[in-house]
């Protein structure tokens, strides 16, 4: 059987991670995606945090599977010559290039419809139309912009970033999501369009219950789930809340056996109102189902800190794994802290696709991420990596150039 986006050829102007991001997941779902890269040097990413010496990066190899490179000065006549090639043969074009940057190329929007009025160009900006349009902009930077910052952390200490690259590859995802729209849209338009995701509007969007909390603080002065309450003190905006939930269902990370060794030895659990007498008879505390300082949520809700301490000294005679066993028999809700080694080694993440082995010429075999989203009729295949230039003469040959031709561009270091 075909994979979803068979057909469908993308033209990959897109380095670094938000852009990759986005044609990698298209890639999986099995469009042609042609990735265009500067001779000699190719995507930044190719070089940096580099473990093994002179060989392509986890950081490239990790988000350009299934992809062929090709290598194009674009700068040079028979280059825009055959980039006007590749648009007319393709669908979409992905880029996450510096603002003005395919305007001072010679193909803005207005050219590439000329060319090809069926184009989609999708982007991937740090800003949306507004004042700070024209900056560039970076993961942290993204995450700081919109609104995750300064809801990250505890209280007390500066604001905090995520491990989780929401910034980069959370707009990736969205990216992915809005080309999907303009190729189903086309079928029955038959144009293209252009698609925008910021990077900012990403991050907000990913931090839409941030935004939801704003407006109840706006409205009440307080938020009682927030740890702030009641014997802290609210201001005019959400405050970082640490590990609580951030929802109606309480929540904290508590220590588990091993904690002073393990940095990783935690558990996060959830007091969950339905099964808070199972939670009070596992714990050792029946006396608080009927207590009325704890028996209902709203008694609960200014000592939680005294519900997790108690739920603590449990945890922590027992290991993370084991504490979840036993809170799963009473459907108490709860997750391990896992580490990325922990992680790397899970037998259910490699049976499903989550996390893969792939092999690459230089490299040999290492560790990525497969594809998170599961189609039945179109399971995902993860494809190594291109090496700089793999496919230049494999796509030029499809674009109808001759031996002559590619030979002419290949001693005029054109590609």
């Amino acid at each position: 059987m075909g994979k979803a986006l068979d057909g469908v050829r993308i033209l990959d102007f897109t380095h670094v991670q938000s852009g990759p991001t986005c044609t990698q997941l298209l890639a999986w779902f099995g469009a042609d995606v042609i990735k265009v890269e500067k001779a000699g040097a190719g995507d930044v990413t190719r070089g940096q945090l580099q473990d093994i010496p002179n060989v392509d990066s986890l950081y490239f190899t990790m988000l350009n599977h299934n992809k062929r490179s090709i290598t194009l000065d674009t700068k040079h006549p028979r280059g825009k010559a055959v980039l006007e090639r590749l648009i007319r043969h393709c669908d979409v074009l992905v880029e996450n290039f510096a603002p003005g940057a395919l305007e001072r190329m010679g193909f803005p929007y207005e050219r590439i419809r000329q060319l090809n009025p069926k184009m989609i160009v999708a982007s991937v900006k740090g800003f949306g139309p507004g004042p700070y349009e024209d900056c560039k902009v970076y993961e942290n930077v993204a995450q700081c912009a919109g609104g995750a910052a300064s809801t990250t952390g505890f209280d007390d200490g500066p604001p905090l970033v995520t491990g989780a690259q929401i910034g980069d590859s959370g707009t990736g995802l969205h990216l992915a999501l809005g080309i999907v729209c303009a190729l189903y849209q086309r079928n029955t338009t038959g144009r293209g369009q252009k698609v925008l995701a910021a990077m900012q509007d990403g991050v907000l969007n990913l931090c839409r219950v941030k935004l939801r909390d704003q407006q109840r603080l706006a409205r009440t002065g307080v938020m009682k789930e927030y740890p702030q309450y009641p014997d802290g003190r609210f201001g005019s905006s959400v405050p970082r809340a640490g590990n609580a939930s951030g929802g109606g269902q309480p929540g904290w990370i508590i220590k588990c056996r091993g904690w002073q060794t393990d940095p990783n030895a935690y558990l996060y659990f959830i007091a969950q109102a339905p099964v808070w007498k199972q939670i009070c008879a596992v714990i050792g505390k029946p006396e608080w189902i009927t207590d009325p300082d704890y028996a209902t949520p709203d008694a609960r809700l200014p000592r939680l800190t005294q519900v997790f301490g108690e739920v603590e000294k449990w945890t922590m005679t027992r290991t993370k794994f084991e504490a979840m066993a036993e809170f799963n028999k009473h459907d108490i809700p709860c997750g391990p802290i896992l580490s990325m080694e922990e992680l790397a080694a899970e037998p259910s993440l490699r049976a499903t696709g989550t996390v893969v082995e792939v092999d690459h010429p230089k490299r040999g075999r290492y560790l990525s991420v497969g594809n998170p989203i599961k189609l039945s009729d179109s399971p995902s295949e993860v494809k190594r990596s291109p090496l700089l230039g793999e496919h230049t003469r494999e796509v030029l040959g499809e674009l109808g150039l001759s031996e002559s031709e590619i030979r002419t561009l290949e001693h005029e270091k054109v590609i």
